[in-house]
Formats: C-alpha cells, sequence, structure tokens
C-alpha cells in the first residue's frame, strides 16, 4: 500500500513536471518561432556529440535493462543509425530550409509564390523499449532539425536507459528546447493528451490508436509508426541459402525484437524441409551458442518471454509441429531470458502466433503453391509495416510490388530498409500513419505554409463584381475548358 501510494506520488510529480515544461516550451517557441540553420545545426551537433561521448555508458545501460543486450546491436541499431541520421540532417538542411518557389499562371499575374517551411512547435515522442535510444533520438534528430522543441516519453520498461536519457538531455540542452519525462502508463497516458503540435508515437497498433483519439480531443497531428505481421516471400526459384542467410538474419537481431522483422514466411510447399535445414544451420553459424553468448540478445523482460513461451504452447496445443533451434542443446528454462528461435510449422489460423505481432524469435512458416496463392494471404490480412521478397526475377518482383501494399519493403534483404538514411520510413493503415526519416522527416515535422506575394498593381480588380462584363467572359471563355 504505501509503495502504491509513493508511486502515485510519482506519477503525479511527473504530471506537473510535464505540464510546467510544455508550456515553458510553448512560450520559448513563441519568442523563436523560427530558428535560424546556424540554431539548428547547432542542436544537432550538440546531440551527436552527447552520443559518442557517452556510446558506452548507453551500451552499458541498454545491456542492462535486456538483462542481455548485444553491444555490436546497440551499435549498430542504436549509436551507428542515431549519428548517421544526424550526419545525413547537417548535410541537407540548408537545401531544406530554402523556400519553394511555386508556379503563379498568368490568370494571378503579377504575383509570386513559394512554399516555406515552418516548424510546428512543440513536438511530443513517445518511445517504446524496443530501441529506447534510437527511437528517442531519431525522431528527435527531425524534430530540432525543422527547428520545433521536443519532450521525449521514454518506455517504463527500459529504466535505466529512461533515467540516463533524461541525464544526458538535461545536460545536453535547456528543458525549454528538449527534455525527457519519465513514468509508468498513467504518465504516458497524460503525455499523449496533452496539446503538442505534433505527436510521434512508436508502438503497437492497439495503443497507437488511443494515442490518436487522445491527440483527437486537441486535433493535434500525429505520426504513428506501429508494426503487424511482416510476411517473408521465398519466390520458388531462388537458391534457398540466399533467403535464408538474410531472414535468419533479420529475425535474429535483438531476438526478433524490431517492428520490422520477418514476422512469418511464406514458402513454396514442396521447399519447407530446405527452408528448415539451412536454418538450422543458417542459425548454428551465427549463434553457435545461446546463454552465455553476448551476441544473442535476450527478451526484455519476464512478463514478455512468458507471453513468447505461451504463444508457442498455444501453437503447440492446436496442431502445429515446433521446432527449437538450439545449436548447443542448452537447458534455457532458468536463469536467463535468452530464447532460441522456434520455428513453427503448419501453423493455422486460430493460433495466436498467425493472430497478433510476434515480437520475439518465433517464426511460423505458411506453405503456398502459386505466387498468386502467397499474395492473397498477404492482403487478406492487415496491410504490414514491412514485406520481404525473396526473387531475383524482376517481372515477379514487379507483380509483388504492384499487388501488396506494405509500409516498406526490401527486394532480397531484411529489414535494412530502416538504416538507409534517405528512404522514409512509415507504415500504412494498421501498420502506421505517416512517415519519418529522409527528406520526409524534415517535412513531417515541418507546416507548409503557402505564401501569395501580389506588388502594389492589382490586377485582379478586374474581374471584382459588379459581374458580366467583358472581362468576366474572357476569363470564363479562356479558364473554363
Amino acid at each position: 500500500m504505501v509503495a502504491n501510494v509513493v508511486e502515485l506520488s510519482s506519477s503525479k510529480r511527473e504530471i506537473q513536471h510535464l505540464n510546467q515544461v510544455l508550456s515553458t516550451q510553448k512560450q520559448a517557441f513563441r519568442e523563436n518561432p523560427m530558428p535560424s540553420l546556424n540554431e539548428r545545426l547547432d542542436n544537432l551537433k550538440r546531440l551527436k556529440t552527447m552520443v559518442l561521448k557517452y556510446e558506452t555508458e548507453i551500451c552499458d545501460a541498454i545491456n542492462s535493462d535486456f538483462s542481455s543486450r548485444s553491444k555490436d546491436e546497440t551499435l549498430i541499431a542504436e549509436i551507428m543509425s542515431v549519428v548517421s541520421g544526424i550526419n545525413y540532417c547537417m548535410k541537407n538542411l540548408k537545401k531544406w530550409m530554402k523556400p519553394e518557389k511555386r508556379h503563379v499562371n498568368i490568370l494571378f499575374q503579377p504575383a509570386s509564390a513559394k512554399v516555406v517551411y515552418q516548424p510546428k512547435g512543440v513536438v511530443g515522442i513517445v518511445v517504446p523499449w524496443n530501441y529506447p535510444v534510437f527511437l528517442a533520438l531519431g525522431p528527435l534528430c527531425f524534430a530540432l532539425a525543422a527547428g520545433n522543441r521536443a519532450m521525449i516519453k521514454m518506455s517504463e520498461y527500459t529504466p535505466k536507459t529512461s533515467i540516463l536519457m533524461s541525464k544526458l538531455i538535461a545536460e545536453t540542452f535547456d528543458e525549454s528546447l528538449v527534455t525527457v519525462i519519465t513514468g509508468e502508463a498513467d504518465v504516458a497516458q497524460e503525455f499523449t493528451k496533452q496539446p503538442f503540435d505534433h505527436i510521434l508515437f512508436t508502438g503497437s497498433t492497439l495503443v497507437g490508436s488511443h494515442v490518436m483519439r487522445a491527440a483527437a480531443e486537441n486535433l493535434t497531428p500525429v505520426t504513428l509508426e506501429l508494426g503487424g505481421k511482416s510476411p517473408a516471400i521465398i519466390a520458388p526459384d531462388v537458391p534457398m541459402h540466399d533467403a535464408v542467410d538474410r531472414i535468419c538474419f533479420g529475425k535474429s537481431f535483438n531476438a526478433g525484437q524490431t517492428c520490422v522483422a520477418p514476422d512469418y514466411v511464406l514458402c513454396p510447399s514442396d521447399k519447407v524441409n530446405e527452408f528448415v535445414e539451412y536454418y538450422k544451420e543458417t542459425f548454428a553459424r551465427l549463434y553457435p551458442s545461446i546463454k552465455s553468448n553476448h551476441d544473442y540478445t535476450a527478451i526484455v523482460d519476464d512478463r514478455q518471454l512468458q507471453r513468447l513461451k505461451s504463444w508457442i504452447e498455444d501453437a503447440r496445443s492446436k496442431g502445429a509441429e515446433i521446432i527449437e533451434v538450439n545449436p548447443a542443446n542448452e537447458d534455457m528454462k532458468s536463469g536467463t531470458r535468452k530464447l532460441p528461435l522456434h520455428i513453427i510449422l503448419n501453423p493455422t489460423d486460430d493460433m495466436t502466433v498467425m493472430q497478433e505481432e510476434i515480437f520475439g524469435p518465433i517464426l511460423p512458416v505458411v506453405t503456398y503453391n502459386s505466387m498468386n496463392e502467397a499474395i492473397n494471404f498477404v492482403n487478406d490480412r492487415p496491410r504490414p509495416l514491412a514485406l520481404y521478397y525473396f526473387g531475383y526475377n524482376t517481372e515477379e518482383q514487379d507483380h509483388v510490388l504492384t499487388k501488396t501494399h506494405a509500409g516498406g519493403v526490401c527486394l532480397n534483404d531484411a529489414i535494412m530498409h530502416v538504416a538507409l538514411d534517405d528512404l522514409p520510413f512509415g507504415g500504412i493503415g494498421p501498420s502506421g500513419m505517416g512517415a519519418y526519416h529522409g527528406h520526409e522527416g524534415f517535412l513531417t515535422f515541418s507546416h507548409a505554409k503557402s505564401v501569395l506575394s501580389k506588388p502594389r498593381l492589382n490586377s485582379g480588380k478586374l474581374a471584382y463584381a459588379p459581374y458580366g462584363k467583358i472581362i468576366h467572359k474572357m476569363i470564363y471563355k479562356f479558364f473554363i475548358r
């Protein structure tokens, strides 16, 4: 009871802090609504310096939160990705900030027209637990590049990383520019109810719908980076080892706790055994052991681990064949949150693994007999965040691209499209709304303001009332056709 009171008090203080900082940031934005190029570049440089300076502390905090997180995966997916994004923004920012001239047709001459990209104001960023630094600082990079101020709600499931990020951001930026909010789910709910000028949320589709509902009360625009069941389609004629190598990497990275991880495989029905054998060989090559292998990441907490185990048992109880890929045959029952990869054969629609985004090292394999059957299987389900196609026939690649919808696609690879700085990242339908990364990141956090400029000479008055003059007839003749 005492603990609950303390927790409530802590949440209340954090919510009060949230309200206070939002007010401070809104006032600061009013005083400087269009930061210069040099101001923005300076903010980005400070962010980059922070990440590079505290690289080791960031890796250690994430490793502690996961109980075992591959340092190399943190360097690749968190540190390198953030630094690369900052460098990309700094390189392109001057060009992005320039007003764009637009055409003015003869009816409105003399005049000029342009689009000015103006910061939206204060941006709220809601961060999930799976990549807590990249998914906090990646959006922050683009928000700052666009000239905004930002508040970041870190996940309660990565407490050490959240505390560290709060400390580092406070050291690097005045809270009137950037601040970190911590706290439990009640703080997150209150966060999304605030009248931000834009909210970017990364997380589950279910929670995303609640965020959108809360934002609607303030008519706050949202970018929702959600998830879903991203399929990997293996063409009948592709060398199996080519497909398996890349699927195995994409599924094993962060132990499958990635929103764009291959969620299930669509495999030609006569090649399932070949797929399984290659997969076991490939996984064993990448991870000869699991339990004490620092390259293989653990499940983030006990709740997620039990969820995954229960889904495996659910599939088993409903008739699926379960293949545990555990190269060293280690006892994984206690002392670790690491979960071997489980291949699920003969999955059916009534199994939870075929209904929910898996977000872990479980890989259902669905068979098909024709490419149209595989495409229909994808299209019969909610649109995914990513789709992966493995096959070198360009006509068939185009067929899959044309006939399916997904937030992003890799042809003959998995998850790597997210790392390309110049490509937008976002979902479609249940897998998300809006995009960032690339130039689209700058545009997402900017308002494209139309500006029409007229000189003293006003030719438009020739068309003013009273109507029925010769000039009106000429205008209708030339422009209504």
